[in-house]
Order: C-alpha cells, then sequence, then structure tokens
C-alpha cells in the first residue's frame, strides 16, 4: 500500500522530472540474410555496436520547457495576462484551494488564473491527498473555525446564497477541492478535517464554460468557476465572477481557434446517443450512467 504523500502548498519547492530517459538496447536484427559473413566485417559491426553501446550511457539532456509567464503560469506566447484584473481583485474572503496532486501539472488547468487574480494573501492553494492537524496545523486551524465553509455538493450541503442569509457568522473562509469528481470525493472522505466546516453548494443554473474539458454533467463547474460564483455570492459583488471568467472565456477561445474541439459532458452524450464507449457491465457504474441519462442528481 502506497504511504500517504505529505500535504504542501504550492509555494512549497517541488521537484518536477523535466524528461524521462528510458532503458533502451540496441536492436538485434540478423546481421546477414543468408552465409557467414567476411570476418573483416563482423569486426566492423561488432566496432559500431560498442560505439552504439557508448551511446547509450551518455546522458540525455532534459527537454527544454517552453518559457512560462510569472503571473498567469501559462507559456509566454499564449499569455492570458491581457485578460486578467490590472490589480488583484479586493476580496474579503479567504479562499483556500485543496488541490489533488494530479492536477499540478496539468496544461489546461484553471487554479493558476485564479490565484493571479486575488490577492495572495487571500487565496493559498494546498496540494496533496492527505491532511492532518500534525502534518497541516494552519489548515486544520481553519477547519475547526467557525467562520469557515467547504464548497462540496452533497445531501447534507446547504445552499450557500440561502446559508449567508440565515448564519449568525458571516463566512470568512471558503474551501474548494481542486480535482476530478473521484479524486475530489476520495479527498473529502478520507480527510476527517474537512467535514468539521459547514458544507455548502450552488444552486446555480450557469452551464460552465470551461468547455475544452469533459464534465460528468451539464451542471458541473471548473475549481475556477466555483470559485466566481462562490466568491460574488459571498462579498455580494457580481462583477467578481465576471472578472475570473474572462481568463477562461480566452483561455477556451483561443484552444478552440488551434483545433481543440468543444468537449461535451457524459450527460450531453448519453442523452444524445453519442457516448463513444459501451456502457459498463459494473451495476454501480451502469446506475451512475442511467442516472446521468435521466438528469438524477448524483
Amino acid at each position: 500500500m502506497e504511504p500517504p504523500k505529505e500535504a504542501r502548498t504550492l509555494s512549497d519547492p517541488v521537484a518536477r522530472p523535466l524528461g524521462a530517459v528510458s532503458s533502451l538496447t540496441p536492436n538485434e536484427e540478423e546481421r546477414r540474410e543468408g552465409g557467414v559473413a567476411p570476418p573483416a566485417a563482423v569486426l566492423g559491426e561488432e566496432a559500431d555496436g560498442a560505439s552504439a553501446d557508448g551511446l547509450w550511457e551518455l546522458p540525455v539532456e532534459p527537454a527544454e520547457r517552453r518559457p512560462e509567464c510569472s503571473r498567469c503560469s501559462r507559456p509566454q506566447k499564449v499569455c492570458l495576462c491581457p485578460f486578467l484584473p490590472v490589480y488583484p481583485l479586493h476580496v474579503s474572503t479567504h479562499l483556500y484551494i485543496i488541490q489533488h496532486p494530479a492536477e499540478e501539472n496539468k496544461v489546461l488547468r484553471t487554479v493558476p488564473l485564479l490565484t493571479a487574480c486575488l490577492p495572495q494573501d487571500k487565496c493559498k492553494v494546498k496540494i496533496g491527498r492527505r491532511f492532518s492537524e500534525e502534518r497541516d496545523p494552519e489548515l486544520s486551524t481553519v477547519c475547526r473555525k467557525s467562520g469557515t465553509l467547504i464548497l462540496y455538493p452533497g445531501d447534507e450541503a446547504a445552499n450557500l446564497e440561502e446559508f449567508i442569509l440565515d448564519s449568525p457568522i458571516y463566512p470568512s473562509t471558503i474551501i474548494i477541492i481542486d480535482g476530478t469528481w473521484s479524486q475530489a470525493k476520495d479527498i473529502f472522505y478520507k480527510n476527517s478535517l474537512f467535514r468539521l466546516p459547514k458544507q455548502v453548494q450552488l444552486k446555480t443554473s450557469i452551464s460552465s464554460q470551461y468547455v475544452i474539458r469533459t464534465q460528468p454533467t451539464n451542471r458541473c463547474l471548473s475549481t475556477l468557476e466555483c470559485a466566481a460564483v462562490a466568491l460574488s455570492i459571498l462579498e455580494k459583488n457580481s462583477a467578481i465572477q465576471e472578472t475570473l471568467l474572462r481568463p477562461l472565456q480566452a483561455l477556451c477561445s483561443f484552444q478552440l481557434q488551434h483545433g481543440a474541439q468543444i468537449r461535451h459532458s457524459k450527460e450531453h452524450l448519453l442523452k444524445n446517443g453519442l457516448y463513444p464507449k459501451p456502457m459498463p457491465k459494473n451495476k454501480r457504474k451502469l446506475r451512475k450512467m442511467e442516472l446521468l441519462m435521466n438528469s438524477v442528481k448524483i
């Protein structure tokens, strides 16, 4: 069983392999189609083989990464800074992004765009699968505060807009999990810390504009979109949502102009008979597919 990885913040140093070298051997094919090669030819081939063997031992230079913009983390040639606010947005809410490690190196991730729009002291990214009081005292303290919310849908989750109307303590912090649905579910249920804050969800009719990545349903939103809607509600300022969505719209527009395809949700594909894979044989997975087709919340 793989030992749990230590949680870390985005500012922590991370060893990122820039290139992987596979262990290869020269291809040993037949040296002739018939007969025995003359000794000189054999010696020549052996010498060539020795030279080739030496090449495998030479160090391989890692592939060069394209220079990235220090603000939006995009390659400089496709920098999205013109679509970001000139100055970080003024917000009073503290935002904690709990990011699954698999999301950290994805090319089209939205969290860097989100952090570029907000003040550093108001938006913190913590990367990891497992969190505890011993490993992350700061996060433990945040989760135990009465003014902290966690955005995670479910039967126990209150509608964010309704909750803040009746809450005796106005929320000061919101936690959002960044990852696929299965990754977010794993993080939420295997970390008892995340069941301490009040659980809330977004009741919104907007469809995701993150059309270059497949979503489970038409109502699923990217991390940036969730943060945009949540912050606009908590800050009582709809302009925040518009500002945060602008770089996401630009990212999707650029990708579509350069060959990317619109990714419809699984719900859309199933309803329209376009789902490219055979239906699963596993009963639990099949039931989820049926719920998607019938627009039942899962």
